[in-house]
């Protein structure tokens, strides 16, 4: 049995009586914009659901005493390239922030396209054939891993049942599948040939958009479970208290509606967020461009670190070696012949030896 409830996971006072109401013992929190191309253009409002929305189910399933939260991520939260993958990356985050804060476990998983599910390419490609065509591919190499609804909902409730809390979850999805050959096989299977009854097109790359997902399912990257289909990803670490304020402070400018300093906060809490085939990829340039000059001036400090402390006593160094050795110059030209039989001249600094030794001769008593 199940009760449907219409209801805005931002609306945090009506999903506090819920939660009251109900005493969930488990929650399945999968509420998302996951529209790629949209969310590039709309990033308030992937940050007031994707992150705001994420954030008041978590803390609301501490201050209830949630048993467990899977949270349902995305293959395009790994090393993201738009707005959606990285708001989606920051709510992973987020959680990984609470894993110590009351009896509430928080598990992740991570994974890419479901068969059949809304906005998925298929149904897509089933209009399109009906319609008369043609089919629409954004690149001709793109690629997408894929699985069944059957298989994502059994991997989701097993990997929530094995979860003991922080960990992210990646699912072994097979090889990725070319979009383009996936079209071509829709069309060979709806008995039409390939171009002359029913054509394919290009149509570029959308904004945000990228030729190859990423899910981290290789052992270099994750840890294995009993379960060879379940993974555990290995991910960078960070300070908690840092990332938690962090995200804070971009709900609160999420605000603002301003997308280019919303986008801007984004790279600043996921570095490796580089944007493709968006107008925010100048942001990026934008981002090089303060690092560099952070490195410039800590370069700099170091310099003058050398030069205040190091140099007096380099100076008061070779000083002394001018005193023992009776006037002569630290640094000199010395002739050589090299193996051709060329002579050369090479710059060489004065050592302790020669005249010191000769006017302090060793003892050896044996």
């Amino acid at each position: 049995n199940f009760i449907p409830i219409v209801t805005d996971i931002r609306d945090k006072n009506r999903m506090n009586a819920l939660f009251g109401e109900h005493r969930p013992d488990i929650v399945f929190h999968a509420a998302a914009y996951k529209h790629v191309p949209l969310m590039e253009y709309n990033s308030y409002e992937a940050i007031k659901i994707n992150i705001g929305g994420s954030k008041n189910v978590a803390d609301l399933s501490i201050l209830h005493g949630v048993e467990k939260v899977v949270f349902v991520s995305t293959d395009k939260a790994v090393n993201p390239t738009n707005v959606m993958g990285a708001t989606k990356r920051i709510a992973e985050m987020y959680a990984s922030c609470l894993r110590n804060k009351g009896k509430t476990k928080f598990i992740t998983t991570r994974f890419g396209n479901v068969l059949g599910s809304n906005g998925s390419v298929i149904p897509i490609f089933k209009r399109q054939i009906k319609s008369g065509g043609p089919l629409t591919v954004t690149h001709k190499e793109i690629t997408r891993y894929f699985m069944t609804i059957p298989e994502a909902c059994q991997l989701v409730l097993e990997a929530g049942a094995m979860g003991n809390g922080g960990e992210i979850y990646v699912f072994d999805m097979g090889d990725s599948i070319k979009i383009f050959d996936l079209a071509l096989n829709m069309i060979q299977l709806s008995g039409l040939k390939y171009p002359e009854e029913m054509d394919i097109k290009i149509t570029g790359l959308r904004p945000g958009e990228k030729i190859y997902e990423e899910l981290l399912a290789n052992g270099e990257n994750t840890l294995p479970t009993y379960n060879n289909k379940i993974m555990i990803a290995k991910v960078r670490d960070f300070e908690e208290a840092k990332i938690k304020n962090q995200i804070l402070g971009l709900c609160e400018l999420s605000k603002s509606c301003d997308n280019e300093q919303i986008v801007f906060a984004l790279k600043q809490i996921v570095p490796e967020f580089k944007s493709e085939n968006s107008t925010f990829e100048k942001l990026d340039v934008k981002m090089r461009k303060i690092v560099w000059t952070v490195k410039f001036i800590l370069d700099s400090l170091v310099a003058l670190i050398v030069v205040i402390f190091i140099l007096p006593w380099l100076t008061l160094f070779l000083l002394i070696i001018m005193l023992i050795t009776t006037g002569e110059r630290p640094f000199y030209f010395q002739t050589r012949i090299d193996r051709g039989g060329l002579p050369f001249k090479t710059y060489k600094f004065r050592t302790l030896c020669g005249k010191l030794l000769t006017n302090y001769p060793l003892t050896v008593y044996g």
